[in-house]
């Protein structure tokens, strides 16, 4: 694979500024996975602002493809309906987004890296056999994912043992650490975790603490939360 066929910019700002012609000149399709709204909205978003064009055109295939973490909260799914609304496909994966990417008229995958002190990394992939199998992986999920319409209750509320386990991701604690905290044994604790990924849509351990922070916090923040 030649240099020239794949970059990486760093933050949503360089990826508007060296990438966000790709997103205004797609004319055929233009594919999003992504675990929740916050991957690459304001960066897609900007980029069709300063291009001065409308996110849907006639003739493009635009689909949007989600964890059931984008449906964590009221806000959330309200702008999934708005996003359907408008005419973009919209569907929900039980599983995790194996990988966050766009694909823009089979010729280019933008593949978002994993938030490093708050900064994503984006690589911009052209070379076919790379942007032909990120495509591939969309598609399989996609086929399996289920349409929004069908699919907008939120997950259900987590118990205590779930919540205990949380707070261990959001802390950080190893796995021996969380399951001592908890008094079960560390094959029932990392059992308990590997349901919460599941239920997060987390892709990895990392992204799973990342999510747990903010459920937590949400919670702390709700009026109806369990003290």
């Amino acid at each position: 694979m030649s240099t020239d066929q794949i970059i990486t910019l760093h933050g949503e700002r360089e990826l508007v500024q060296r990438a966000g012609h790709l997103f205004v000149a797609s004319h055929e399709e233009f594919l999003v996975a992504a675990t929740d709204l916050m991957t690459f909205s304001a960066g897609v978003n900007a980029a069709f602002r300063e291009g001065k064009r409308p996110h849907v055109v006639p003739g493009l295939t635009l689909r949007k493809l989600y964890s059931r973490r984008a449906l964590a909260d009221p806000e959330s799914l309200r702008r999934l309906r708005r996003i359907a609304a408008s005419g973009i496909e919209v569907r929900i994966s039980d599983g995790p987004i194996a990988r966050e990417a766009i694909v823009i008229d089979r010729r280019t995958a933008i593949l978002a890296g994993a938030p490093v002190r708050g900064v994503r990394a984006y690589t911009v992939v052209q070379a076919p056999d790379v942007v032909d199998g990120v495509r591939s992986l969309f598609r399989a999920t996609w086929e399996t994912a289920t349409g929004l319409a069908d699919c907008t209750a939120p997950p259900p509320p987590l118990d205590d043992r779930s919540r205990q386990i949380l707070r261990a991701l959001a802390a950080g604690h190893t796995d021996e650490t969380g399951a001592r905290l908890l008094g079960v044994s560390l094959r029932t604790y990392r059992r308990g975790v590997a349901d919460l990924m599941t239920t997060l849509g987390a892709g990895s351990r990392f992204q799973a603490g990342l999510l747990a922070q903010g459920l937590l916090a949400d919670e702390e923040l709700s009026p109806s939360a369990p003290r």
